[in-house]
């Protein structure tokens, strides 16, 4: 697996895989589905200060696996940031994002120097559920009506890592980090 920063020219095959993935999606997310829809997702990443979009792509071949999103990034005392993603049809079920967000873990720790992320899932997403629990995120909570997705506020499970729950990195903190 490999990942890369989405980008203009990932639309056509970016809005083929959504489409591919309704079913898988719904009603967990909603993703952009035309390509207005796409422009104004990519504009989400003009600041990559405070959020980064990211692809997830079979090494061999190229093509989008999945996506990940590290939304809102939060510096000083909280060096944090929350992490959207979805696999793609047809490659879901193959592993490919357990790697794909293990990539985005050391890119988040280790080059963004963030020191947590934290995932939303809603009760029943029970892929979603067993990928965090892979990774070693620990279950921090349960948060009634948290996001509106799919025309109504969903409830969520609250997960989340830092940078010292994962073995082998080279965590340095970053600048904007207070000394005390």
């Amino acid at each position: 697996m490999s990942l890369r920063p989405i980008a203009v020219h990932d639309q056509d095959e970016f809005l083929e895989r959504v489409r591919d993935s309704v079913d898988l999606h719904h009603p967990w997310m909603s993703l952009p589905a035309t390509p207005q829809e796409f422009k104004a997702y990519l504009e989400r990443f003009d600041d990559p200060r405070s959020s980064e979009g990211l692809l997830v792509c079979v090494r061999e071949t190229g093509a989008i696996a999945g996506m990940v999103n590290i939304n809102s990034i939060i510096r000083g005392r909280l060096q944090g940031a929350s992490l959207g993603y979805a696999a793609f049809a047809p490659t879901a079920g193959q592993g490919y994002m357990t790697e794909g967000l293990g990539l985005v873990l050391r890119h988040a720790f280790e080059e963004l120097r963030l020191h947590r992320l934290e995932a939303q899932i809603q009760p029943g997403n029970d892929a979603s559920l067993k990928l965090v629990r892979r990774l070693g995120f620990r279950y921090e909570g349960y948060s009634p009506g948290l996001l509106f997705i799919d025309g109504e506020w969903r409830d969520h499970e609250r997960w989340a890592i830092t940078s010292t729950m994962v073995d082998g990195l080279s965590y340095e903190p970053h600048p904007s980090l207070p000394a005390r």
